[in-house]
């Protein structure tokens, strides 16, 4: 987020994907790459879930506030940890602000609502739409991003596959249409703020880890407002509930962004991202597995259309 080369953002997070790895020489690392990528894409692959067991307890406002406050919590304590500084400056904290609404608060709590009326499997694979809407906005807001035929091609394909996910043949029977909507609309949201933060908060001198937690501190204090005006606060906090919600935000949005970064300083962007693709294949295989969902031979076949057409819109 803070340097001229940021490309993008993760879709499970909303958190800066790409970034210039800091000079200097890099720490060793306790545990291998791989590893850190498999929990990564295990940790993002698990927050469908989470939030679809934090919505049957509390309202979807209250399941992203407390996603955004824990996963605030984990930040600001590295950055106490490490003895940074927030940014400052008017300027930088207002782009902030509207990077934390469009990629924390407004699809986090998007994908709460469509998952009181969807599977948590359709979210995950809904999810896997960013990089097609990523290249829609790209091209409508960057006069010098002309796509190739490929990733037209990928375009074209990827929303083929969203339409197999949803059983278009059949008139979308057994989806319900608001909440799908609901979920495509968070993906979407997503590639408004990744083409917000490039056009406005590269080059500002601030630290990776300060902006995005600044990022998160003000979505927090977003939902915050916004979560009592929506909903009354929840009488009771049952346990199950309100784990998946501390999991959502401290796993799947702090510690999985520390994960993130320090995957993206050591084997790169390119590499870093390819989590972005395991997504929905986990989400997927844990809603049917540990919730039960149904599964039509049409949902993972327009998931791994969806994935492909993503990959071909990332080629240049």
């Amino acid at each position: 987020m803070t340097s001229a080369t940021t490309a993008a953002s993760s879709p499970a997070t909303g958190q800066p994907a790409e970034q210039s790895p800091e000079p200097g020489a890099r720490p060793r690392r306790l545990l291998d790459w791989r590893i850190r990528f498999g929990v990564l894409a295990l940790v993002w692959g698990f927050s469908f879930l989470f939030i679809k067991v934090g919505t049957e307890a509390f309202a979807p406002l209250y399941v992203t506030l407390g996603r955004m406050l824990f996963g605030t919590a984990v930040l600001l304590a590295v950055v106490v940890a490490k003895r940074e500084r927030l940014p400052r400056g008017a300027r930088v904290w207002g782009h902030l602000a509207v990077a934390a609404f469009f990629l924390n608060a407004l699809p986090f709590s998007l994908f709460a609502y469509a998952e009181t009326t969807i599977p948590s499997t359709l979210a995950g694979i809904c999810n896997a739409a960013s990089p097609l809407w990523g290249m829609v906005v790209a091209v409508a807001v960057v006069s010098d991003d002309r796509p190739t035929r490929q990733r037209v091609a990928g375009l074209g394909l990827g929303f083929a596959g969203v339409l197999i996910v949803l059983g278009a043949w059949q008139g979308f029977s057994g989806q319900d249409p608001v909440g799908t909507a609901l979920a495509l609309t968070a993906s979407l949201s997503y590639a408004i703020g990744w083409a917000y933060v490039r056009r406005t908060l590269a080059g500002t001198g601030n630290s990776h880890l300060a902006m995005s937690s600044g990022q998160l501190l003000l979505g927090t204090v977003q939902l915050a407002v916004a979560a009592p005006l929506a909903a009354p606060a929840p009488g009771s906090y049952p346990v199950l509930p309100l784990l998946s919600v501390l999991a959502l935000g401290a796993l799947g949005t702090g510690v999985a962004f520390l994960i993130q970064y320090g995957l993206v300083d050591e084997v790169g962007p390119t590499t870093a991202m390819m989590v972005t693709y395991f997504v929905p294949v986990i989400a997927t295989a844990a809603g049917v597995l540990i919730l039960g969902e149904h599964l039509d031979w049409n949902t993972p076949v327009g998931a791994l259309i969806i994935l492909v057409g993503a990959a071909l819109t990332q080629r240049r």
